[in-house]
């Protein structure tokens, strides 16, 4: 796809900031539309369709955290790509971001060919998975009690279906894809979120913990000091 076919939507209560970044995507091709707070950003969402999601963190009637989690609760955007962008570098509101559902958070201010680099990086990750996707017979991985549609983003288990965000889905395809393997933290980085991605020491972490909350403590194990595994123990 070329960059000219992704939509782009960008969510800030500052208009100097929305205009000097909208500038700089059209200027590559991107389609962006505009929102000033979060409750527009969510209509905008639904009428606009983007595949990539720009959010400021601070913002009237309805903060970025906020905005993120009912973004994410829509049937439609559960695997949409969805980024902060903030001047707020804290652990804590990183965390709170990752928690709520953002697959990355650029900081502010920026200059704009930094900032088209991280653009272009998210897209390109855009269901990015290592196995071959033409292939029907992996686009349902059963381990234990638990089926992964990848075509469709859900998890099935016990009977139940449940969607997850685009960066706990790949990071649970990611263990899934050698039971029993130790994937290091540096591995799972550069697997995740690319190697020239910058993301939080804690960001990992979130996302397991994310993960077991959704399919259960037993299936992920902690190799203290090294990274994780996916023991299938059924």
């Amino acid at each position: 796809m070329e960059s000219n076919n992704y939509k782009i939507l960008l969510v800030d209560d500052e208009p100097d900031i929305l205009e000097f970044l909208s500038y700089n995507l059209k200027k590559e091709g991107f389609q962006v539309s505009t929102a000033g707070n979060g409750k527009e950003a969510i209509e905008k969402a639904k009428k606009f369709h983007p595949h990539l999601i720009i959010l400021d963190v601070m913002m009237p009637e309805m903060d970025g955290i906020e905005t993120c989690e009912k973004i994410r609760s829509l049937p439609d955007f559960t695997d949409v790509l969805i980024s902060f962008l903030t001047a707020r570098g804290e652990d804590y509101s990183q965390i709170a971001g990752f928690d709520a559902g953002a697959d990355d958070y650029i900081n502010k201010p920026i200059k704009p060919k930094v900032f088209l680099s991280r653009v272009k990086a998210l897209l390109k990750r855009t269901g990015r998975i290592s196995s071959d996707d033409s292939n029907p017979s992996t686009s349902i991985i059963t381990i234990g009690n638990i089926s992964i549609d990848r075509e469709r983003y859900l998890i099935i288990q016990n009977g139940r279906e449940f969607s997850l965000p685009r960066k706990e889905f790949e990071l649970l395809i990611l263990l899934v894809s050698r039971p029993e393997k130790v994937f290091t933290r540096d591995e799972i980085y550069a697997a995740i979120w690319g190697e020239k991605i910058i993301v939080g020491d804690r960001t990992i972490d979130v996302h397991i913990r994310k993960l077991r909350e959704k399919i259960g403590d037993r299936f992920i194990q902690t190799v203290k000091g090294v990274g994780y595994k996916f023991v299938d123990v059924d």
